[in-house]
């Protein structure tokens, strides 16, 4: 069997919003087209009754051109989310390789985002130093952001 990662998937408020954030602070790129889908297929494959989404691919940065994406969806009825906490079961958050970790703090604040933790330095036994700290975009969904050391 082969298996090919091939994108992970953010259910938006506003997804032209979003999509503009994960531009504008992480540099991904839009992969076109953007999607209008409504059909019964969408509705068999994803369980949702009368489901109807629309959004966009982003090209994650550092992936290339034919590397994974950023699939950012919004349903005309989305469901109402849990509370944003690192520690909610389920897909937990996305990360980021960046220069500088206070620096890309920053971008996300002056871009709509929050931030969840302090900016902590750590070495991890035969990988070296690690600083991270967790962060969310401007619709709760976190985002760790880290840089070796």
């Amino acid at each position: 069997m082969r298996v090919v990662y091939l994108h992970t998937n953010i259910i938006a408020r506003d997804w032209r919003a979003l999509a503009a954030f994960y531009a504008d602070v992480f540099g991904c790129s839009p992969v076109p087209p953007e999607r209008d889908i409504s059909d019964p297929s969408l509705e068999r494959a994803t369980g949702v009754a009368g489901a109807r989404l629309r959004g966009t691919h982003l090209r994650l940065p550092g992936c290339g051109r034919e590397g994974p994406t950023l699939e950012i969806f919004q349903y005309s009825e989305n469901a109402p989310r849990a509370h944003t906490s690192a520690n909610r079961e389920g897909l937990a958050h996305i990360a980021f390789e960046v220069d500088d970790v206070e620096e890309a703090v920053a971008k996300v604040l002056e871009n709509g985002g929050r931030r969840l933790g302090e900016i902590t330095r750590v070495t991890i036994e035969g990988a070296g130093g690690l600083t991270y700290v967790y962060v969310t975009d401007p619709e709760g969904n976190i985002i760790e952001l880290q840089a070796q050391a």
